[in-house]
């Protein structure tokens, strides 16, 4: 269950309250330190899936934790942002985005209940969505300047786009399975 691709998640996990309190302080850079440790956070989640593959060391627990990590980790994030910009420009997104991944996953569970895990295994839309997502998050945390703010908006709409696509790319494979009848 330790192994390098675990401890990286473990880590990414530790980061998450790190990031938080390094927002919230009230001294010039806090900003900048916050996106600094999201983006260390975000190189991890690429990392342990490589090194898992990479050095054959995937586990029932990382595949558990993985996922988990991320969405806690982006969770934050959003909760964070939408709560700084206090705009609906950031919140609609925000919660278009938590309310996908509660969705997608409660479709994971049902699928693999079922024996049809693979049907909604993740995808490289899935894959882009998470990365525009993350560089969206990154100007949004670190607040450079305005430049950097309304790309971040774009990236989070663009991220957004993806989100409702790839939910509804999920949605399509399981849609045989969710509407047989019983």
């Amino acid at each position: 269950m330790i192994n390098i691709p675990n401890s990286l998640t473990f880590f990414r996990l530790l980061l998450i309250p790190v990031f938080i309190v390094l927002f919230y302080l009230p001294v010039e850079g806090a900003y900048l330190w916050a996106a600094a440790v999201f983006t260390l956070a975000a190189i991890t989640d690429w990392f342990d899936g490589f090194l898992a593959r990479k050095l054959e060391q995937s586990t029932p627990f990382g595949a558990f934790l993985d996922p988990v990590a991320d969405k806690v980790m982006v969770a934050a994030a959003l909760v964070i942002i939408v709560e700084d910009y206090s705009s609906p420009l950031v919140t609609i997104p925000a919660m278009i985005m938590i309310g996908r991944e509660i969705i997608i996953s409660a479709l994971r569970e049902w699928m693999a209940e079922i024996g049809q895990r693979s049907q909604v295994a993740v995808s490289w839309i899935g894959k882009w969505k998470t990365t525009i997502q993350m560089l969206a998050l990154i100007g949004l945390i670190w607040q450079q300047s305005l430049y950097m703010i309304w790309g971040s908006y774009a990236l989070l709409y663009v991220a957004t786009g993806l989100t409702l696509y790839s939910a509804y790319d999920y949605l399509k494979a399981a849609w045989g399975d969710l509407t047989r009848s019983a």
